[in-house]
């Protein structure tokens, strides 16, 4: 079950796969992707789990299976980091875009994907520098606000606490105020850090397969 908000004059529907879909544009919004980060962390001898490239990139084609889009913009950090150009990790990126081909994929860069470098020319992603403008919406990495547009992000990896003491769970959540929304992280192997549920802004958590409103 998704959830839909109107912000900068556009509707987007929130899913429970940690994305947005703005229908009017044919373009899913996915931030904080972060393929290749289990690789990255096992060449620092830093025993994580297999598969989570795979996990991200097929969470991806169901996607775009489920809505049709004709667009994908990550709003940042596609890559990990240098080490995520590892010949495994970036064999899976290939064989999905090949499965793919006719989808426009555009990256606006992050923090990490400074470090990581653009990802390869035969992956044909266009890479721009934030924001990048879609109808009334300002497509960004980081959260802040953006004169005549609503700016939407991710970097922050947004998540909300419910419950107390054993029953507490932590779920990750979309985060609207009056000019930034900011999207929870897609990768399936990424942290989360708390957002202030007593600021006023509008909080949508992600509870399995739905989405559910719970402030603002």
């Amino acid at each position: 079950m998704t959830a839909t908000v109107e912000v900068g004059g556009e509707r987007l529907a929130l899913l429970p796969e940690r994305a947005a879909y703005v229908e009017a544009h044919g373009t899913l919004l996915v931030a904080d992707a972060h393929v290749g980060k289990a690789v990255s962390f096992r060449r620092l001898g830093v025993p994580v789990p297999r598969g989570t490239t795979s996990e991200t990139l097929d969470a991806l084609s169901a996607l775009v299976g489920r809505t049709g889009a004709r667009r994908i913009v990550f709003l940042g950090d596609f890559l990990h980091s240098a080490r995520s150009h590892a010949a495994s990790t970036l064999g899976a990126v290939v064989r999905w875009r090949q499965r793919h081909a006719a989808l426009a994929l555009t990256l606006v860069r992050g923090n990490h994907d400074r470090r990581a470098g653009d990802p390869p020319p035969g992956l044909a992603i266009d890479v721009v520098d934030e924001p990048l403008r879609l109808g009334g919406l300002a497509l960004c990495h980081h959260p802040r606000p953006v004169a005549g547009a609503y700016a939407i992000a991710g970097h922050l990896h947004p998540c909300v606490h419910l419950g107390r003491g054993v029953d507490r769970l932590r779920l990750p959540c979309f985060r609207f105020d009056d000019a930034v929304g900011v999207l929870p992280a897609f990768g399936a192997f990424t942290g989360m850090h708390p957002v202030d549920r007593g600021d006023g802004a509008r909080l949508f958590v992600v509870a399995d397969d739905r989405v559910v409103a719970i402030g603002g």
